[in-house]
């Protein structure tokens, strides 16, 4: 398996980088947003006191983003995804349309 990225904006702007990899998942903040203080943490769960946040499972705050019950099941059957893959889920339907601040995409 190869190391996928997926980009985390708070509005437009380039907050960090959530990666998966064979041993889990990473979100850290972009340094350039990290070091603003006018910018805000984008979640509870993601305090900007640390910049690197590491789990063996997809972050509670992202696995939130993705689409449930029937609207789950029309997003996959469109566009042909897998329902388990939940970091493609993510990036493929967390682009736009997000309920909040946070849109993720694959640039």
């Amino acid at each position: 398996m190869t190391e996928q990225t997926a980009y985390i904006y708070h509005n437009d702007d380039l907050a960090g980088f959530l990666t998966k990899t064979k041993s889990g998942y990473t979100f850290s903040y972009e340094e350039k947003y990290f070091l603003d203080k006018s910018k805000p943490a984008i979640s509870l769960s993601f305090p900007k006191d640390k910049r690197e946040y590491k789990s063996f499972y997809l972050f509670p705050f992202f696995f939130g983003l993705l689409s449930e019950g029937e609207n789950k099941d029309l997003q996959c059957r469109i566009l042909k995804l897998d329902d388990k893959d939940y970091f493609t889920r993510l990036i493929k339907t967390a682009g736009m349309d997000t309920i909040g601040s946070i849109t993720v995409r694959d640039k």
